[in-house]
């Protein structure tokens, strides 16, 4: 198993030099946990690894057995982790060119470096007060609340030794995250012949949750917290991207075909673009921030082979974590948080995310 503690070593090993012994004044942090999802990176951890993501939720054993062979088709490895390395080989070097002492920390909710390893970590290193990065853009349970609980969490498995960790706000409007969006765009475009691309229409994809998770309101107060910030993401990586029409559709669903979730899913809608007439599609996972598996098998493998027996062309846009841009506005959350600027974004839609240990956004958010 790699470190928990992950940068470029030498930058790293000079940071740790200068973290220990280093006075913590009111207001200032001694490190940063990037926080994200987790994933196998061999055949032997794929089942302990879904079986992490689904515990307490009753999935059937062979629900279990079907997810795991899309993971075994890869050979057992999720791109997740490698992904959020490059992404973290970035960050690192971003904060030292703008010298700034702090320390990269790595931790995952469903597979190692487990979020409760790193902050037990964090806390033999002397950490008393951290940011955290959360690999998720939005708000909801499952992009927000949940990285909440993963933090509380993480916190009672250390005990009192356990830093205080402040999460950085959500990102889906941040200019750098929405301009690699459209940057991302314009490149899937182009690998569509020239009479493809003129007929292309532009699908945007996020994960999809159940209606009754997003009904729950949002940090304004209101439901659909979730659906309204990734339709909002759509309509400012489109205008961006110079891309009039477009549509917002979901993938990855799970759980019984009797609970209602966001709908349609892509596949369906490829049918419906079909039946349209559309002979070219672009699809642009902005939902997620590096490739899931399920990204790769949903949109790579199913969409795509759909998309080949209707006739239909079709080009998928890389997701944001894959450009340099990403590790600078994971640095620029940093100094906005540390100097109190006001939050860099283009949307009318509330900030939100930015709390203590764990704590909801609001009372009976999410």
């Amino acid at each position: 198993m790699w470190p928990l503690t992950w940068a470029d070593p030498g930058w790293a090993a000079a940071s740790a030099q200068r973290h220990h012994g280093r006075v913590s004044y009111p207001g200032s942090y001694d490190a940063l946990l990037y926080l994200s999802f987790g994933g196998p990176e061999g055949p032997e951890e794929v089942r302990p690894f879904l079986e992490n993501v689904t515990r307490g939720r009753g999935v059937p054993p062979q629900r279990l057995d079907e997810v795991a062979e899309h993971y075994h088709h890869f050979g057992g490895v999720s791109p997740i982790t490698r992904l959020n390395r490059d992404i973290m080989a970035r960050l690192g070097t971003e904060l030292a060119d703008r010298g700034m002492d702090l320390p990269v920390y790595f931790g995952n909710r469903n597979w190692h470096p487990l979020v409760e390893d790193t902050v037990g970590r964090m806390a033999d290193d002397g950490v008393r007060r951290a940011l955290v990065f959360a690999t998720s853009a939005w708000g909801g349970y499952s992009g927000c609340k949940q990285y909440h609980e993963d933090i509380a969490r993480a916190r009672e498995a250390v005990g009192d030794r356990a830093p205080d960790l402040v999460k950085l706000r959500q990102f889906y409007d941040h200019p750098l995250f929405v301009h690699a969006n459209a940057d991302a765009v314009r490149r899937a475009y182009a690998e569509l012949d020239t009479s493809s691309r003129e007929q292309a229409r532009l699908v945007f994809t996020a994960h999809s949750v159940p209606l009754k998770a997003d009904e729950q309101p949002g940090a304004d107060g209101s439901p659909w917290w979730y659906f309204r910030q990734v339709h909002e993401t759509a309509r400012l990586v489109a205008e961006a991207a110079g891309v009039d029409g477009y549509d917002v559709v979901w993938q990855s669903r799970s759980g019984p075909p009797s609970v209602p979730w966001l709908e349609p899913d892509i596949v369906d809608h490829l049918d419906e673009l079909h039946a349209q007439g559309v002979g070219a599609v672009v699809t642009s996972p902005i939902g997620f921030v590096s490739d899931h598996l399920e990204v790769v098998w949903d949109l790579d493998n199913e969409a795509r082979q759909k998309a080949e027996e209707l006739g239909i062309g079709f080009a998928r846009a890389d997701t944001a974590g894959t450009d340099p841009r990403f590790a600078r506005m994971i640095v620029d959350l940093v100094t906005e948080h540390l100097d109190g600027q006001e939050p860099r974004k283009l949307s009318a839609l509330a900030s939100a995310g930015c709390t203590t240990n764990g704590e909801p956004c609001a009372p009976g958010s999410c």
